[in-house]
């Protein structure tokens, strides 16, 4: 089903908020307000920065920054210039991002300066041909610049690069259970879907999508819901910078407050905190919240029947996306909502369960789940057979068990692959396994997810030592230490005489499950 959209890029909705109200507010950053006048201009300075700077359109510029307002600028500005923006994970180690710069072939990297000891080197490391240091730069010469003297002053010397809907906009990284993270390649048509498809579905009128924007904006579920969304609704985007304390939370709460927020987004973690919190009584009684969603991971039937006790207005409802479909696909509605569902899928989008052969699975019944629609990428970027696995006629394997109901609605059963996810972000347990198998003692080993009370998972490791050799989890965990972010360390490593395996040698991660589950 085709759709028409208000745009074809992100920089047009700039041009359309500013020719309806200049001076509204659209960010809110700390003590920082900037409005849509004053967004255009920082956005058109950096983009003559960047094109002075020898960016053409299709170049790719990343970012592993921290969230601001910068992060909303730069990518604005890169859409200006029709380059493509790449966001990492700013939670990733040295080689990590060395890997992805030189797998998207980007050219130039805006940075913040708290991740300068693991970006260090970089500029050898890949083809990065400038950091730009969005606060503070740690040494500052031809190669590593300060954001602060590109931007003083603003200037407009560069034309706007009109892209249409299908070019690419965003590549996001992602990754199966095997090899190495994949780049989504997103055109402006997948982002938009999911932005006015959810205009639609949640019917949001203009001006009434004021997001708190505090998970990471590098995510696509963050990028497009509590990002594009609400500047594609001239409503204002709240930047939460970090919520690592008490204090930072509460004041994420107070923000909800002030602000008359209709809609919160968050991740399970966040709503069980909510749920056990000891809450003020004026924020129950007077907050503006009608929609609590929660994305990126599966919410547990424990979180979801505490949440909705202690919290009276609004509904905790649940929704389903992928990197590689723009993030959202279904969302539940506070008033159309089913429990244990993920909604029902945005509009224009299908989803269906598909039999082992690709047929068409009835209603009710079980199957890989597969999304059509305007939301699904152009292919992984390079890598045009992974591509051509995924993608059948239009429709994109998710990997994912589930069915659909007969009024619609989506139900996920388990995952068809070992994708592990602690708290919204994805391990790929072959990742853990190739350092693991670096490592002079290990003959083998697996790497699977264990689920506590919130139902993250948490990455164990099996190892089958060399014979004659003696290791310890110590040893382990501080060999992985350097070489893997925090979130994907192993919590727990187990020691086996021999890993169970079948009659070609294969090691049955089921039974290590079935192990760990006794």
């Amino acid at each position: 089903m085709n759709r028409e959209y208000p745009v074809n890029n992100f920089y047009q909705i700039i041009g359309n908020n500013l020719r309806k109200k200049q001076n509204k507010t659209a960010i809110i950053d700390g003590d920082i307000k900037i409005s849509n006048l004053d967004l255009k201009k920082h956005i058109d300075t950096v983009a003559s920065y960047l094109v002075e700077s020898g960016i053409k359109p299709g170049d790719k510029i990343a970012m592993i920054m921290a969230n601001s307002y910068m992060f909303i600028v730069n990518l604005f500005a890169i859409s200006k210039i029709g380059a493509v923006a790449v966001p990492v994970n700013n939670f990733l180690k040295h080689d990590e991002y060395a890997y992805i710069l030189n797998d998207s072939e980007a050219k130039l990297l805006f940075a913040s300066a708290k991740f300068a000891s693991e970006i260090k080197g970089l500029t050898i490391a890949t083809k990065i041909e400038k950091v730009i240091w969005v606060d503070g730069v740690p040494l500052e010469n031809e190669k590593n610049i300060d954001y602060t003297k590109i931007t003083d002053k603003f200037r407009d010397t560069t034309s706007f690069v009109d892209k249409d809907l299908n070019d690419l906009a965003v590549i996001i990284y992602t990754s199966g259970t095997t090899g190495k993270p994949k780049g989504a390649m997103l055109s402006y048509q997948n982002l938009l879907s999911i932005i006015y498809g959810a205009i639609e579905h949640y019917n949001i009128k203009e001006g009434q999508a004021k997001f708190i924007c505090y998970l990471p904006m590098f995510h696509a579920f963050t990028l497009a819901v509590t990002v594009l969304l609400p500047i594609a609704t001239n409503s204002g985007v709240i930047i939460v910078r970090s919520i690592a304390t008490k204090k930072d939370f509460a004041q994420l709460l107070k923000l909800v407050l002030l602000h008359r927020c209709q809609y919160f987004v968050g991740v399970p973690d966040i709503f069980s905190a909510m749920a056990r919190a000891k809450l003020p009584w004026y924020f129950h009684w007077f907050h503006n919240v009608k929609g609590w969603v929660s994305g990126a991971s599966p919410l547990s039937e424990d979180v979801i029947t505490r949440f909705s006790k202690t919290f009276k207005r609004g509904k905790l409802v649940q929704g389903y996306g992928l990197s590689e479909c723009a993030s959202g696909v279904s969302l539940n509605k506070p008033w159309a909502n089913k429990f244990g569902s993920v909604g029902t899928p945005l509009p224009s989008f299908e989803i269906e369960a598909f039999s082992e052969d690709f047929r068409l699975e009835p209603r009710g019944e079980v199957g890989e789940l597969c999304i059509k629609g305007d939301c699904v990428m152009l292919g992984y970027y390079n890598r045009p057979e992974e591509t051509a696995e995924v993608i059948t006629d239009g429709w994109f394997k998710t990997g994912d068990i589930g069915y659909v109901d007969q009024d619609g609605y989506v139900f996920i059963i388990d995952r068809k692959k070992d994708l592990i996810i602690h708290k919204g972000m994805n391990i790929y347990p072959r990742e853990i396994e190739e350092f693991l198998y670096t490592h002079e003692k290990i003959q083998a080993c697996a790497v699977i997810g264990i689920k506590d009370i919130e139902e993250n998972e948490t990455p164990v490791a099996y190892i089958e030592a060399k014979e004659g050799v003696e290791i310890s989890e110590k040893e382990v965990k501080d060999y992985l230490k350097p070489l893997l972010a925090p979130f994907k360390q192993p919590r727990k490593i187990f020691f086996m005489e021999k890993l169970p395996r079948n009659a070609t040698g294969k090691i049955l991660k089921r039974e290590l499950r079935l192990i760990n589950n006794n």
